[in-house]
């Protein structure tokens, strides 16, 4: 007798009726009757339960029918096909096994829980149809970005999670220390003595591994990251976590101009895979999450992405019909309302908008000839706003010098980035796409700490 799953029966692969199987899983729901019961079983390779039918001839038919939701049973009986019933086929049963108790205090009751109780839930939330789709394509999607580089020749690059140095400059980096925090140790200054910890200088966690993967860009030509990155940020919004996932690509002998396109081909990419193998559980999604999410993602596999600079972006914007909570002007930071009225509104599609003024973007961005801007791109997308920021980067050691000056950073922190230029400094390109972003843009999910599996947020680490 063969173990079979739900993947496989749901999706006819391995179906003949009457033939005699056994499967394990999980009790989503009875139905209980004086002689048959009907139980649901998921058994977690699918979206969808297979239902069990239990005949009162079972020896332990009363015990059974009175499982606790998320009990573990094993289930030994017959295929039966039900083409013309909803389910194409249920099981009838011929032995149960109770493999594990579950307490009649299990959290997830059949009934409707809203997303914020489940983030209370993280650990059974995949259990719930919606974090099952939800998760599921987060899995796809992971396995089609490694696809999409390898097919081309990318080299995967494992980065740093502990740094000295600050990728963007910001300063919002969470500190690393084994030194005892109720005793620190004093320098002559009264300054924490980082000399007595364990790597003899302050260290955080990184916020990118962009910096890093150049060195290995500039041997291997076509290099990429894909790893967590860590940001200290006080930001309660429903776009940003502490923790998240970073894709960073970096190209040599690629320009801007050439860069837009692979990232362009890279979310289509990841789109058509998502289809292809989460079909079930982006309709699911498309019925009870966002009605629009399977036309959105459609029209953004067959349109052609929008090219703006900024300041066309900025001239869109001031011309607008509407009022903006941010006042629009020359130099500023696009927020997500304008980044959203642009995509969403103006083009209806991912637009890139690039060429962004000099003072407000990384240190490590090519510096136009204009003086004032920078060679950067961000991609905005529907539903989302940024979800990709990207640029040249400054080949030039005595330009960078002067830039990593400008941003008060340490000049012998960056010694070896200013190395990769003096020793055989090329045009090279690159970008950071953030993945839970992604993730809200394939699955309809409005809020980021519902595409985590456990999210890390300002006041909230649990799990």
């Amino acid at each position: 007798m063969k173990e079979v799953f739900a993947r496989d029966l749901l999706h006819q692969e391995v179906v003949a009726s009457n033939e005699p199987v056994f499967l394990t899983g999980w009790v989503k729901t009875i139905r209980r009757g004086a002689h048959f019961s009907f139980l649901e079983l998921n058994d977690g390779t699918d979206l969808r339960n297979i239902q069990i039918v239990l005949g009162e001839k079972l020896p332990n038919y009363q015990a059974v029918t009175k499982l606790n939701l998320s009990a573990t049973i094993k289930v030994t009986g017959q295929i039966a096909l039900t083409p013309k019933a909803q389910q194409p086929l249920e099981i009838h049963a011929d032995q149960i096994d109770i493999l594990g108790q579950s307490a009649a205090d299990y959290p997830l009751q059949k009934k409707q829980h809203s997303l914020e109780f489940l983030r209370t839930q993280a650990h059974l939330r995949p259990r719930t149809a919606t974090f099952y789709a939800v998760f599921k394509i987060r899995s796809l999607a992971a396995m089609a970005v490694h696809e999409f580089f390898q097919k081309r020749h990318f080299v995967y690059v494992n980065t740093p999670i502990i740094t000295s140095s600050d990728s963007e400059g910001a300063g919002e980096m969470f500190k690393v220390t084994a030194l005892d925090l109720n005793h620190l140790p004093q320098d002559a200054q009264g300054q924490v003595d980082f000399q007595q910890d364990f790597f003899k200088k302050p260290t955080n966690l990184t916020v990118s591994g962009q910096l890093p993967d150049e060195g290995f860009t500039l041997a291997f030509r076509d290099t990429y990251t894909f790893g967590p990155a860590f940001r200290a940020e006080n930001s309660h919004t429903g776009r940003h976590t502490a923790e998240f996932w970073m894709i960073e690509p970096e190209m040599a002998f690629v320009d801007l101009a050439a860069m837009l396109p692979v990232e362009e081909q890279l979310i289509k990419y990841v789109i058509n895979q998502v289809f292809l193998k989460g079909q079930e559980e982006l309709t699911f999604l498309n019925d009870n999450v966002d009605s629009d999410l399977i036309a959105k993602l459609k029209a953004t596999t067959t349109s052609d992405f929008a090219v703006i600079s900024y300041d066309r972006a900025i001239a869109l914007l001031q011309a607008a019909p509407q009022t903006f909570t941010y006042p629009v002007k020359w130099g500023m930071g696009l927020q997500s309302e304008h980044e959203r009225y642009l995509c969403e509104q103006v083009f209806q599609r991912p637009t890139f908008v690039t060429d962004y003024p000099e003072a407000i973007k990384a240190f490590y961005m090519r510096r136009n000839d204009d003086g004032k801007t920078v060679a950067a791109a961000d991609l905005l997308v529907p539903g989302i706003g940024e979800l990709v920021g990207g640029s040249q980067r400054e080949e030039r050691p005595d330009i960078l010098a002067e830039k990593i000056a400008s941003a008060q950073l340490n000049a012998a922190e960056y010694q070896w980035y200013l190395d990769l230029r003096r020793y055989g400094e090329t045009v090279h390109s690159g970008f950071g796409l953030g993945f839970e972003r992604l993730i809200m843009f394939l699955t309809g999910m409005t809020n980021i700490r519902d595409v985590v599996p456990y999210p890390r947020t300002p006041g909230e680490a649990e799990f």
